[in-house]
């Protein structure tokens, strides 16, 4: 038997490694930066090849005080995305996978975002605008009416700066749904908000992300205007 054993970890290391190097991110790798941590860190990093100032602001994460388990969610998603630095402000459990927002301090626009953590894989963007359903939008009878009437209107990022998480729901078998919302932007991101679109990220019991689904998004209720004048006599009654 422990020649079995040896001799499976000797054709397939990688698995065995990868499931021992697998790290939970949560309240631990929370870091919430003092209010001149960014300036501070631009100043410290500007002489710095541009294709280094990634891994510069990571440093001065740690000679700022950050904790090691916040320096290494942040080394984690600098490996696992382009580039990106993320600073992970909160989290918040939803079941099979958590969810968790992010400072982005190197980005000119859109600072914050929204992450799905500790999954299959273990780093979703929800604003990887490629994983979403885009043929659901696409023929879904509001979203066709919205372009009919502003024919450049484009998918895009919501806006993540806020406190409230998304709603998870629940599903048969032990997973769930995470129900995030994006803005619909008549031809650019600084252009008119012509409406939202909302999209499902599916996963199993174990994590395992399934893809996502448009979730169909009604336009919302008109506002009936209060009535200013005088009063209305109702009507006489039915005989």
């Amino acid at each position: 038997m422990r020649r079995l054993i040896l001799l499976f970890l000797f054709v397939y290391p990688g698995v065995f490694f990868a499931q021992a190097g697998a790290q939970a991110f949560g309240p631990g790798s929370v870091w919430n930066p003092p209010g001149d941590f960014i300036a501070k860190a631009h100043a410290a990093c500007e002489q710095s090849d541009p294709s280094g100032i990634g891994q510069c602001f990571i440093n001065e994460m740690a000679n700022a005080g950050a904790p090691v388990d916040a320096v290494a969610f942040t080394r984690a998603l600098y490996d696992e995305s382009d580039g990106q630095v993320g600073i992970l402000l909160a989290t918040e459990k939803a079941g099979p996978v958590d969810m968790a927002r992010v400072l982005y301090p190197l980005r000119a626009n859109d600072n914050y975002g929204l992450l799905l953590l500790n999954g299959d894989p273990s780093i979703l963007d929800v604003d990887n605008l490629k994983k979403l359903d885009r043929a659901g939008l696409d023929q879904n009878s509001f979203f066709q009416a919205i372009k009919q009437k502003y024919p450049d209107t484009e998918l895009w990022p919501g806006d993540r700066s806020g406190s409230q998480w998304p709603r998870a729901v629940a599903v048969p078998g032990g997973g769930e749904q995470i129900i995030v919302s994006y803005s619909l932007q008549n031809g650019c991101r600084a252009c008119a908000h012509v409406g939202l679109a909302r999209f499902a990220w599916n996963f199993d019991a174990s994590g395992k992300f399934l893809g996502t689904k448009y979730v169909n998004t009604p336009p919302p209720p008109k506002i009936t205007q209060p009535h200013h004048g005088p009063p209305v006599n109702p009507p006489p009654p039915q005989q």
